[in-house]
């Protein structure tokens, strides 16, 4: 009988007693263990089963699940004496930073006290203790949600050595989320702050804490300001990186989406979704859920499947955007829309199925995303919206290129429907635009883009680019929107001249009898005061570039008929339009 599906279950002792759906990840415990690094950061995707596997860590060696063997009965661990030896014998810290999402400096702090204070009163019985001495007992009661930043700061390591002396044991810490108030900070802009905060609670948790004995912390990216990075230091894969939170950190292990460590401990492998699909009646379906779900690359392995995805499709059995809407994506959609042209013009490849060559930079620095493109696609890397397809090393330096593409099928509709609500916003009244353009009517062409031109012109621009580069914003912005919004009724075929202020795009119907959609040809062209007195001029030079190159000769041998092609001239100069029809 196939076992429940359990959505949004994060705890791992009430899977395991309720006989829940539960894939086995146990292994990531002995492939930690033995590695015998005394801080891990493994950076993974969001919805990943990051928490889900934390949680088990703590299960299995936390004291307070002493003598719980009984939840890892059957799985890969318990096969070993070794382990079940290990099992309940170590005093945990577990922290989770998940919920800090409050939009100032000051509320992310007290939230962060709280946390601190919250675990100190799990652990309550130790004010009491005649192991701790005067001091130390008034020191712990003093912990609460109004402590000094100093105080939090070694709030964690005090406890640690608390906790080591009444136990005789040294601790293990696990940090969840640990990027999420950091990501946080960057968006509503008080991240200097609080890396000057973190650096510190982080030092005194994971350096100088002499009563740790390993500690692992899981988070999406690994994050750096770069005016406060200090120095590089030599990560497992071998790569100088500079830190920022991390900076004194130099026994800090980290662990990305590229490197050969823990590769199949986050997410599920094929083996394991195919085994799910059978047992759940589902075999039939494997194919169809690949081409959805799966594509995530972690260092060699290939064929990683979204578990948040694959277990709401095993529950509700419909194929849908489940991963891609439990998130707004708000960050990803605004470095897109006001990037540059040569951003979405890479999204227009990615999009239609191709794939790009970037140099990554896996430390993610998030005052330089809106300004480097690379970091762009760093983080979409990062975040799962991308994947490897290809690698290569470049020059004497041997500098890492890699081929990426869109993940899957689930992160393409994701990417059009965000695309949809860049034209679905009320001061670009996009679909009467493209209906205009397809029935041949320039005078609502003409009148809709005068209306809203400034905003159809400058919805793309971050203010910050000159004016000249308008024209191609609005090119590269209508491309995208033609392809997303015409994918069933068009091919698209789009090209840009550089240097020479001409863009063309030609829409070749699917359906070549269908009189709805006719053929069409579009010119774009910015006005050139050496060569043209009106704009009324430069829209009929677009015309005849048109009919010089000869377009229609492609589409008539497609099938389009020559009666059915639609010529468009588009002018540019400034923030003044001009559609002509010929």
């Amino acid at each position: 009988m196939a076992k429940v599906i359990s959505i949004g279950n994060q705890s791992f002792e009430s899977m395991r007693e309720r006989d829940n759906f539960y894939v086995d990840k146990t292994s990531v415990i002995k492939e930690w263990w033995e590695n015998e690094d005394i801080v891990t950061l493994i950076t993974r995707p969001r919805r990943f089963g990051k928490t889900l596997n934390m949680n088990m860590l703590e299960c299995f060696f936390s004291n307070k699940y002493k003598d719980r063997g009984d939840l890892f009965e059957g799985l890969d661990i318990w096969k070993e004496e070794k382990y079940r030896k290990l099992q309940g014998t170590y005093p945990v810290i577990f922290l989770s930073f998940a919920d800090v999402k409050q939009n100032n400096y000051e509320e992310t702090i007290q939230k962060i006290k709280k946390i601190i204070f919250d675990i100190y009163q799990k652990y309550d019985f130790l004010k009491d203790w005649e192991g701790l001495t005067d001091k130390e007992k008034t020191a712990f009661r003093n912990i609460d949600c109004v402590m000094s930043d100093i105080v939090a700061q070694g709030a964690i390591k005090d406890l640690s050595d608390y906790l080591s002396r009444y136990y005789g044991k040294k601790v293990i810490i696990l940090l969840d989320e640990y990027d999420t108030p950091m990501q946080e900070a960057y968006v509503s802009g008080y991240w200097k702050e609080l890396v000057a905060f973190t650096r510190s609670l982080f030092n005194a948790t994971f350096k100088t804490n002499p009563y740790l004995e390993r500690a692992i912390m899981t988070g999406i990216t690994r994050i750096e300001y770069s005016a406060y990075a200090k120095f590089a230091k030599q990560t497992s894969n071998g790569s100088a990186l500079a830190e920022t939170i991390f900076s004194d950190l130099n026994n800090l292990v980290v662990v990305t989406t590229t490197s050969n460590q823990y590769e199949t401990a986050f997410g599920f492998t094929e083996e394991e979704v195919f085994n799910a699909l059978d047992e759940q009646g589902l075999s039939e379906k494997k194919q169809e859920v690949k081409s959805w779900y799966d594509g995530f690359t972690f260092g060699d392995s290939r064929d990683i499947y979204n578990p948040w995805s694959i277990i709401n499709y095993l529950k509700y059995k419909k194929f849908t955007t489940y991963w891609a809407d439990s998130s707004s994506n708000g960050l990803i959609s605004k470095l897109i829309k006001t990037g540059s042209a040569g951003i979405k013009k890479t999204m227009e490849i990615l999009l239609e199925g191709g794939v790009i060559e970037k140099r990554i930079d896996e430390q993610i620095v998030y005052n330089q995303i809106d300004k480097k493109e690379n970091a762009i696609w760093s983080l979409l890397l990062a975040s799962g919206y991308l994947c490897i397809a290809s690698y290569r090393e470049e020059g004497r330096l041997k500098r890492k290129v890699y081929g990426l593409k869109l993940t899957n099928l689930e992160v393409e509709q994701m990417f059009e429907r965000m695309i949809e609500q860049w034209f679905g916003e009320e001061k670009v009244n996009y679909n009467e635009f493209v209906k205009s353009l397809l029935a041949g009517d320039t005078e609502s062409m003409n009148e809709y883009m005068n209306r809203v031109t400034r905003g159809v012109i400058s919805y793309f621009d971050t203010g910050k680019s000159p004016s000249d580069e308008a024209p191609e914003r609005f090119y590269h912005g209508l491309v995208l929107g033609l392809m997303v919004d015409q994918i069933d009724n068009y091919i698209l075929n789009s090209n840009r001249e550089s240097g020479f202020g001409r863009y063309d795009i030609m829409l070749d119907p699917i359906d070549k009898n269908n009189e709805s959609f006719p053929g069409v040809v579009i010119e774009f062209k910015v006005f050139n005061a050496k060569k043209e007195d009106t704009l009324e001029e430069t829209a009929e030079n677009a015309l005849r570039q048109i009919k010089e190159k000869n377009y229609d000769a492609e589409l008539i041998k497609r099938g389009v008929k020559k009666e059915k092609i639609r010529h468009y001239g588009f002018a540019f100069k400034g923030k003044e339009v001009l559609i002509v029809q010929g």
